[in-house]
């Protein structure tokens, strides 16, 4: 059996007092089994004053996860927030590490960190918790499809780090006791555990007229759409405007149908448009492959709480649920930051019910399957969406 429980703290200066409520809200919330691990959440800030690695440092338990803008567990939301999200069992195990040198070879990198830290095992994992870092001209997918190579079969759920900034300079990666800017920290999870997954995205009332297919493009980088240059085409139906996007069109999703993919499900995935290159091609936040077609739904902070409470108010209705995590597109909180900017954070806190341990918090990019058939997941990287898991 899986049991789970999130601790926290707010105590970003003193070590000793944010050790002693961690471990003090550990001592009454669970106790540990054979095997225990922790995902690692907080604000940026609780690496700078070396808090988290003297934390971490004393927990008994391995340890992997990201910086990120702000949080909510049971009962509490906040910003400046540390939490440790528990999983221990003596029927379910795990096995974490980090990667060396993702930036120049992703797969090598994260095939040597997998290859380490499964030692000794002869089976693929149930589930793996990723936590990739924010690199600038990496798209999520690169991570998910490195992943897969490695482990295929098997389940990915995570999240792109992030902080408080609008470049996310000071994001990082987390495992035990160190931090990294440019490596990826994972948890793999082996024996009885379960997974399921929910993925929540906006009404498809929201969609736009304007319709259009990839017809040339590599990676996250499309060249034509409708046959004709990327920025002619935004330019054509009024999305820019001097060659940037206009200010009403900036946290425009659009919904992606990947329909010539070898492993397509049938289920659309959601695309940030970055940003525009000199050569008019469109940069996006994941891959957009040739033959996909595509509309654009116009949301507002309404669209947003709403839906987010409408997808987290079902979670109540799932059995057998022993915790849940949930990472949200930082891009959702942008879209509620002048009305509420805990807003997503809060409804989560309200609503999830009080008996079941659960994690919220903001990723550059959501790592989920969009389903999983016959045992084979079609692991999918994402933007603009809630992704859940339920364990």
């Amino acid at each position: 059996m899986l049991k789970c429980a999130s601790v926290y703290t707010y105590e970003i200066d003193d070590p000793e007092i944010a050790f002693a409520e961690i471990k003090t809200q550990l001592d009454q919330r669970i106790e540990l089994l054979e095997h225990s691990v922790g995902i690692i959440v907080c604000h940026p800030e609780f690496i700078t004053s070396g808090v988290l690695m003297q934390i971490c440092g004393r927990l008994p338990f391995d340890l992997a996860g990201v910086t990120t803008s702000s949080q909510a567990v049971n009962g509490e939301a906040g910003e400046l927030v540390l939490t440790v999200f528990v999983m221990t069992s003596d029927d379910a195990m795990f096995r974490t590490g980090v990667t060396e040198g993702l930036e120049e070879d992703i797969d090598t990198a994260v095939k040597a960190a997998f290859d380490k830290a499964t030692q000794g095992i002869d089976e693929l994992p149930k589930l793996a918790i990723i936590f990739p870092p924010f690199i600038l001209k990496n798209a999520g997918d690169l991570y998910v499809n490195a992943c897969q190579r490695i482990i295929p079969n098997t389940p990915l759920f995570g999240g792109v780090a992030i902080d408080d900034t609008l470049t996310f300079n000071e994001s990082e990666a987390v495992f035990n006791n160190e931090s990294y800017k440019t490596e990826m920290s994972f948890i793999l999870c082996y024996g009885n555990i379960n997974p399921r997954f929910v993925i929540g995205t906006f009404p498809e009332d929201k969609v736009m007229p304007y319709k259009g297919e990839i017809t040339k493009s590599n990676g996250n980088i499309v060249h034509e759409i409708n046959g004709i240059n990327a920025h002619q085409y935004f330019e054509s139906i009024g999305f820019v405007s001097n060659g940037v996007l206009k200010e009403n069109y900036i946290f425009v999703p659009f919904v992606i149908d990947q329909k010539k993919r070898a492993d397509y499900d049938g289920i659309p995935v959601m695309r940030r448009l970055a940003s525009f290159k000199e050569d008019g091609t469109a940069n996006f936040r994941g891959y957009v492959d040739e033959g996909s077609t595509f509309t654009m739904l116009k949301c507002g902070v309404e669209d947003v709480l709403k839906t987010t409470r409408q997808w987290i108010e079902r979670l109540n209705d799932l059995s057998g649920v022993n915790g849940i995590l949930l990472f949200s597109c930082i891009v959702r909180r942008m879209m509620i930051m002048c009305v509420n900017p805990l807003g997503e954070l809060e409804i989560a806190r309200d609503t999830i019910s009080s008996d079941i341990p659960f994690m919220m918090n903001y990723v550059c990019g959501e790592i989920c399957p969009t389903l999983v058939k016959d045992e084979i997941p079609t692991n999918r990287f994402h933007n603009y969406s809630l992704v859940m898991l339920i364990i």
